[in-house]
């Protein structure tokens, strides 16, 4: 009788440390899944910031080129304000040199926004690197 409770208690924990092994391994297979998915993510983001920063430098540029020329055009109307033309020149500088400050910043929104979710990206991975080296022992190499 001894023998037979003996026998299947160490069975019943066999069995439990098996299943807990293939869960353990289910579990790091997954994380391993996600750190791929969220590598792969983070090397098409970092792919596209020189694409933004250029383009942020373009727009920032462009926007001085038509403050600068706004700002020559309201000289003139100022030296005559009573040229219709010149008027009408001016307040189209001032249109363009609005809307090109507007792009300038939406660029600069955009590669902002860029850096966050790449920052976010690095700490996801991160957490998800700290989850697995749960499942995974630690590997000491001998001198």
């Amino acid at each position: 009788m001894k023998k037979t409770l003996f026998v299947s208690v160490c069975c019943l924990l066999f069995c439990c440390t098996a299943a807990f092994a293939q869960k353990a391994n289910t579990d790091s297979l997954a994380l391993v899944a996600k750190i791929s998915e969220c590598q792969l993510k983070l090397g098409k983001l970092q792919n596209e910031v020189d694409q933004k920063t250029k383009n942020k430098e373009d727009a920032a540029d462009k926007a001085q080129r038509s403050a600068d020329e706004n700002a020559i055009a309201a000289t003139k109307l100022s030296d005559n304000p009573n040229d219709r033309k010149l008027a009408r020149k001016a307040d189209n500088k001032a249109g363009d040199a609005r809307g090109d400050a507007r792009t300038a910043r939406r660029e600069a929104n955009r590669l902002e926004k860029l850096n966050k979710d790449i920052y976010n990206l690095k700490n996801k991975i991160a957490d998800q690197q700290a989850k697995l080296n749960k499942y995974v022992p630690a590997i000491t190499t001998t001198p």
